[in-house]
């Protein structure tokens, strides 16, 4: 059980030490993935962004993902969601996230453009993993654009996710594998969801904490 997220990012950052000091890049997926995110990096003294990607929710259930899609059009689909919606409202749910994720890049990252991940180690985090869509259409972009190692990264999730994960990424460190899991919460004290204007503070204090460290060492 973790306090808070603050308190889940710091453990997650020792169990990833050996990355230190290793020019590794650390992306967060929004909104509560840039928390863990951001002390994550900070104990790892390394580069961070984070990656906006949107589940794709059941319009009877949008918590309920049928799958994700990432800013680059990295696109996860579950198994057969036409069971249950019609191939025009999958088309309508993904044309609405395309245009929250647009939204959610200007905002939390000034429009930028995604750093650079070729031929460098990536550390995706979350907060915690529950049916993985967001976290598999963030693997496929970091493929795309040809990372050399992929480690996925998490405080909890549950105990059958770390071995779908090892199929698709280099290295998967989750700290705890509950063996009834049912939401992320769960592993947590204090688990209050993230505003915006909450997740570009934690980028914004990177920015400025990351600048001043480059500063000091080059004088």
């Amino acid at each position: 059980m973790f306090r808070d997220r603050k308190d889940a990012g710091e453990q997650l950052g020792r169990a990833l030490e050996k990355y230190r000091d290793q020019n590794v890049i650390v992306i967060g997926i929004p909104r509560g993935g840039v928390e863990t995110a951001y002390y994550v990096a900070k104990h790892l003294n390394s580069e961070m962004s984070l990656v906006v990607t949107r589940k794709l929710g059941y319009p009877f259930n949008p918590e309920a993902a049928f799958g994700a899609v990432a800013e680059d059009g990295s696109l996860y689909i579950a198994d057969a969601p036409d069971q249950y919606i019609s191939t025009a409202e999958v088309q309508r749910v993904l044309k609405e996230q395309k245009q929250e994720i647009k939204r959610r890049v200007q905002k939390l990252r000034q429009g930028k453009p995604m750093p650079k991940m070729e031929g460098r180690i990536v550390i995706i985090t979350d907060d915690g993993i529950a049916t993985g869509a967001t976290l598999f259409a963030t693997i496929s972009l970091c493929k795309k654009m040809k990372a050399a190692k992929i480690i996925v990264a998490a405080p909890i999730a549950g105990e059958r996710m770390e071995s779908i994960l090892t199929e698709m990424v280099d290295e998967v460190i989750i700290l705890e594998k509950p063996s009834f899991y049912s939401a992320v919460s769960q592993g947590y004290e204090d688990f209050d969801n993230l505003t915006d204007e909450e997740a570009l503070a934690f980028m914004s204090k990177w920015e400025k904490e990351f600048h001043e460290k480059k500063f000091q060492s080059h004088s």
